[in-house]
């Protein structure tokens, strides 16, 4: 199947993001129109969803707040329902360039890959991220490959694109609280090719990370006890030895 065959989603999950939420989607707009986009409005309490509906942009509104990855996997759920092929997760917040997403798509469309990822690591340009949360990156990195054998860099990164495999898999069942790390756990268990690309990204255009200082302990710690969880329940469920 060709690429211009290809029926392709990029979901833009959003939360209380109406400084960029406007420019990202204009610019998925602009530089990628031959794609489709939906915006998954996770119960924002700001002005997101009035500008979306201002801008008749494609939205889906979800009447609380589900978290990051409940608002993904309802993208995942309306692209499994409406029967796309790849699947694109890309931030409400201007941090990841559209400039990127053939990038991320060119594996999976030449079926190499069934789970892309847009890492910062692979060639360290553009915006890296704090030096406190890069060792908080490299300590899940590190546990991801000692469970898995699979060395991923850039666990944190929420621009990947799957399958049609992957889209079906993530509609059933997707992590809810920092989803990122857990989600690739899970691709790597039901034995996914997990690949990552070089990616550049930005600061935040507005708004604030929902990962605070005095989360950030409760976010390790949650995200290595998911991890182990999500290891052993598949290895279980395998009848393998874990």
């Amino acid at each position: 199947m060709e690429e211009k065959e290809k029926k392709i989603l990029v979901i833009i999950p959003a939360y209380n993001e109406d400084e960029s939420i406007v420019n990202v989607v204009k610019s998925m707009m602009e530089q990628a129109p031959q794609y489709d986009y939906l915006v998954v409005n996770d119960g924002s309490t700001d002005d997101t969803l009035k500008l979306c509906r201002k801008e008749k942009f494609r939205y889906l509104d979800l009447p609380i707040n589900m978290g990051i990855g409940g608002a993904v996997q309802a993208g995942y759920i309306y692209a499994c329902k409406n029967g796309y092929d790849i699947a694109v997760q890309m931030d409400g917040d201007g941090q990841h360039d559209v400039a990127y997403l053939e990038k991320l798509l060119e594996p999976i469309i030449a079926d190499e890959a069934d789970v892309v990822i847009g890492s910062r690591f692979l060639e360290k340009e553009g915006f890296q991220t704090s030096a406190s949360r890069r060792a908080g990156i490299n300590i899940l990195s590190a546990l991801i490959w000692i469970t898995t054998g699979k060395r991923i860099k850039d666990v944190t990164s929420g621009y990947r694109a799957v399958n049609r495999m992957f889209i079906e898999i993530y509609s059933k069942d997707y992590p809810m609280d920092y989803p990122e790390p857990e989600a690739i756990v899970a691709a790597i268990m039901h034995l996914g090719r997990v690949r990552e690309v070089p990616v550049q990204m930005r600061a935040r255009e507005g708004g604030v990370s929902s990962i605070t200082l005095k989360k950030s302990i409760y976010y390790m710690i949650k995200v290595t006890l998911a991890i182990l969880v999500c290891r052993l329940s598949y290895g279980v469920r395998r009848g393998k030895r874990v």
